[in-house]
């Protein structure tokens, strides 16, 4: 029964932020959608407890490519651009900022996660100009499934499912394709993770 309850609670809030996502879409007419798009991140971002996941979820699951509606988006956090994916089961802890990424499966972020749309944000080869005025590549930044992103991790780089990025880690490489923990900055390999069953097995 309960699990009926919330299904439906997810769908009426659909509806409920509907008229927003139309929104979005009419002010994002030959316009810089991802400017318009942080500006109604922001907005959402500061709704507090249960109304602000639920209507993160429901908006970003309209406005977001491939974005399940069941998800949880923390107090405070931004989403900076429309291309993200964020699959079922994630949970994003608040106060975090998300940049151009997909999130697989039931992946957890701690508390004031950031991930970079890529390390080439930004370049700076040419002392004759402003940084700001050298512009930059946006990279869509993939993180696997059943991946554990801790608290204050920064991550500018690929990571494979089941990895996890220790806290205040700084990711500026992409993970080795099987389950590891990494920590540090930059981040190294700590050690690979191990199937407690197949432990106390062998």
């Amino acid at each position: 029964m309960k699990t009926i309850l919330k299904f439906i609670l997810k769908k009426c809030f659909i509806i409920i932020v509907l008229p927003l996502y139309l929104l979005l879409v009419l002010l994002t007419l030959g316009r810089n959608s991802n400017a318009t798009f942080q500006g109604f991140s922001q907005f959402l971002s500061l709704i507090p407890g249960k109304l602000g996941i639920y209507t993160r979820a429901a908006f970003y699951h309209l406005a977001c490519p491939a974005t399940s509606d069941n998800i949880s988006i923390g107090f405070m956090t931004i989403l900076s651009h429309r291309d993200t994916s964020i699959a079922e089961g994630v949970y994003i802890g608040p106060q975090g900022n998300i940049g151009k990424c997909s999130i697989g499966k039931n992946t957890l972020l701690g508390s004031g996660v950031h991930i970079l749309s890529g390390k080439n944000q930004h370049d700076f080869s040419d002392l004759s100009k402003p940084i700001q005025q050298q512009g930059g590549v946006f990279t869509k930044v993939h993180i696997g499934e059943d991946c554990w992103l801790g608290n204050g991790a920064i991550v500018m780089a690929n990571v494979a499912n089941q990895c996890i990025v220790a806290a205040g880690s700084v990711l500026t490489k992409d993970t080795v394709p099987e389950p590891t923990i990494y920590a540090g900055n930059p981040a190294q390999v700590i050690k690979p993770r191990h199937n407690s069953k197949q432990d106390t097995t062998a």
